[in-house]
């Protein structure tokens, strides 16, 4: 049985569980009900920062303070994308979750079910993912996460070091995972969708005794992409327990994610963009199915622990082992043949990642008076341990044709070109950070200090390196905010951000250790939370610097990473989210960068991928009464603006418009619906590199019934 068959299996086996569940739910329902009665709906400030958010507005933070800190408090541009969102727009990714969110490109490189890689605010968030406020850690950038498995995504904008450590000026994605809520529910879902998606999905959660929940949610997806031969196929569960005191509460955290995902594959840039643009198929795929294996496990197990020693004061541990296993063999395209452009030519690589990371984070905090001022003291050291043990290899491979590709055996042969390398990176932090109040004014001022240590040895077949790196650095953050009795808080911060750069310039280059990269932030604005309706505005002016940036640079035919020297974003944000009593649900972002490299060998260009404009708008509207009582009907709108692929501005990206639609119908605990984005199925390149330009996803339509009790 091959592994998309055996995937196919489980899918079905899995939907046929769903299926004895949704038989049984009807009496599950009925135990449940006194349960149901008791709920609640939460005030203003009240909300939960980790739990579940009635519509769309969120209003209180972990991620912004690393404390339960209304977002209105929190001195810097803070977005929330909530569970219900993510069921409204049928999500399938992390970064799809965030193209309706301001200040973010969600998808600046087109669907790649391998990872998510966002720009905030025009700096990769690769490797500024966290996951429940501890970091994902890989080289490469963090893989990407079952979105299903999230109770919201929490997106901080600009330096977060004072509390997080090392990360580049942009921001960070935190993703909160769903965890048991102390009521008895339950839901299950089957999906399906465009190029041959299948999916079944249930989360269930109850109640022990009275000082035990637990929640359990499990998904299987065996699934096409637009592209042939391109598989995204998944396992995920996701268990959690709580046990809560009068005092103390712990909460097991544990996931483990199978994937088996095709490698995307550029395609000649000639016939992509510029005035032969969109010549060849998104369908074409220049790899080859026989050489084109992956297999990834992502696991992890984790806790978060709180004791309350008295009213003012408390403590909390964060902690989390995950583990990364992936082996992948994959071709590349590397460029047309010289004297036949119908032809490309192609690489092979072959890979094995093995990597550990080990996280833990300690605070302390404090609510007390000192004379006038009321202080909410956070102090806090967390440490984090991270090793890898790499194999890559890259080989030969035929060419092919782009007018009648055809597929067989490949024999990669001895490799050209063999890598390994094996290290530990490990961190640690001490932070200290006050929210002060006086009156109507709030001061929020923080402090951190970080060593950074790595040692690493990369054996290739050019040549051995040996990198033995210690870093430190102090990063801090100070905001004022005045918080008026209509709801209305302007602000203005400064803040600053540390990140160790692991690697080394390329040989030929001189083969010197990366400089850690630094950067800083000047922002001013105002958030607006009305009293008497569920909405959310912000504005933010914001300027960031940021010194030694990586880029990629092609030589002898490598691709290697070097570092540019600096980039400055200046930016103009606006965004509205309400969710109203009437049935109307409303998100709409304005972002607005100018952004420029500033010194380094590109001094004066724009830095890749950061368009000037992006705008988006979704409306959602549910009839609450008369004969079309249930129904729902959303339409969604995204821009993004034209931009350049490659830091050298050598080539040209038009703008997109996208289209989105949903029309969804409730009856009591049963729910259909079906969503269809880019409904033009508009062609557009998404971005381009040194191996390529690819497109981003056309047309998709998926269909969905659920039951939930």
């Amino acid at each position: 049985m091959t592994a998309i068959s055996r995937t196919r299996s489980r899918t079905i086996l899995l939907c046929g569980v769903a299926l004895g569940a949704l038989a049984a739910a009807p009496g599950l329902a009925q135990q449940s009900d006194t349960q149901l009665e008791e709920l609640t709906v939460e005030g203003r400030n009240t909300q939960s920062p980790t739990g579940p958010v009635q519509g769309y507005v969120a209003r209180n933070t972990i991620t912004g303070s690393k404390t339960d800190t209304p977002i209105i408090e929190i001195p810097q541009s803070v977005s929330v994308v909530t569970r219900d969102q993510m069921d409204d727009r049928q999500v399938q990714n992390v970064g799809q979750a965030l193209d309706y969110s301001v200040g973010v490109l969600g998808q600046p490189f087109g669907t790649d079910p391998r990872f998510d890689a966002p720009l905030l605010r025009g700096f990769s968030a690769a490797n500024s993912q966290y996951l429940n406020s501890l970091k994902l850690v890989r080289e490469l950038g963090a893989t990407s996460i079952e979105p299903y498995g999230l109770e919201r995504i929490d997106v901080l904008l600009g330096p977060a070091s004072v509390l997080y450590g090392q990360g580049n000026p942009g921001g960070l994605i935190d993703m909160i995972s769903k965890r048991p809520t102390f009521t008895t529910f339950g839901e299950v879902q089957g999906q399906i969708g465009s190029f041959d998606r299948y999916v079944g999905a249930f989360d269930v959660g109850g109640v022990v005794g009275t000082d035990f929940a637990y929640r359990l949610t499990g998904l299987a997806r065996d699934s096409g992409t637009e592209t042939d031969y391109l598989q995204d196929n998944r396992l995920f569960f996701a268990p959690a327990l709580t046990w809560k005191g009068a005092d103390t509460s712990l909460t097991i955290l544990a996931n483990v994610q199978y994937d088996e995902v095709g490698s995307p594959v550029g395609l000649p840039v000639e016939y992509t963009v510029g005035p032969r643009q969109n010549l060849l198929s998104p369908n074409l795929f220049l790899g080859d199915p026989n050489y084109n294996s992956s297999n990834r496990t992502l696991a992890s197990i984790g806790y978060e622990f709180q004791h309350s020693f008295n009213d003012a004061w408390q403590v909390r541990q964060n902690g989390r082992y995950l583990s990364l296993n992936w082996d992948y063999t994959n071709l590349y395209y590397s460029a047309l043949d010289a004297t036949n452009p119908t032809i490309a030519n192609r690489g092979s690589s072959a890979n094995s990642e093995n990597q550990d990371t080990f996280t833990l984070d300690t605070q302390i905090q404090g609510n007390f008076q000192t004379g006038a001022l009321s202080h909410k003291l956070l102090l806090g050291v967390d440490f984090r341990h991270y090793s890898q043990d790499n194999l890559t290899e890259f080989g030969v491979a035929p060419p092919i044709s782009l007018l009648m590709p055809t597929y067989g055996p490949i024999n990669p042969g001895t490799p050209w070109y063999t890598s390994a390398v094996n290290g530990t990176v490990t961190q640690t932090g001490l932070y200290a950070q006050d929210q002060i109040r006086y009156g109507k004014w709030l001061l929020t001022a923080g402090i951190r200090q970080d060593w950074a240590s790595v040692d690493s040895t990369t054996d290739t077949n050019f040549g051995d390196t040996v990198q033995d790196q210690n870093d430190a650095a102090t990063t801090g953050r100070i905001g004022l905010t005045y918080l008026f009795d209509n709801g209305l808080a302007p602000y203005a911060s400064y803040s600053t951000s540390f990140e160790p750069v692991i690697g080394n310039m390329p040989a030929v280059l001189g083969g010197a250790a990366f400089k850690p990269s630094t950067g800083e932030q000047v922002e001013v604005g105002v958030k607006y939370q009305p009293v008497g309706w569920n909405a959310f505005f912000t504005a933010a002016l914001y300027d960031i610097r940021q010194q030694n940036v990586l880029s990629n640079e092609l030589i002898g035919g490598i691709n290697y990473q070097t570092q540019i020297g600096a980039v400055e974003v200046k930016g103009l944000e606006l965004s509205a989210t309400m969710s109203l009593s009437d049935g109307w649900r409303v998100l709409a972002n304005y972002t607005y960068m100018n952004a420029e490299i500033t010194e380094g060998e590109f001094a004066g260009n724009r830095p890749a991928n950061v368009p000037e404009n992006m705008g988006n708008v979704w409306l959602q509207y549910s009839f609450k009464s008369g004969t079309l009582a249930g129904l729902g009907v959303a339409g969604g709108v995204r821009y993004v603006g034209s931009r350049y692929a490659l830091d050298n501005n050598s080539i040209f990206l038009d703008a997109n418009t996208l289209f989105d639609a949903a029309l969804t119908y409730e009856k009591g605990p049963y729910k259909a619906q079906i969503n269809v984005n880019n409904i033009a199925n508009e062609t557009y390149v998404s971005s381009c590199g040194f191996f390529g330009c690819y497109y981003g996803n056309g047309r998709t339509v998926i269909g969905q019934l659920s039951y939930r009790w």
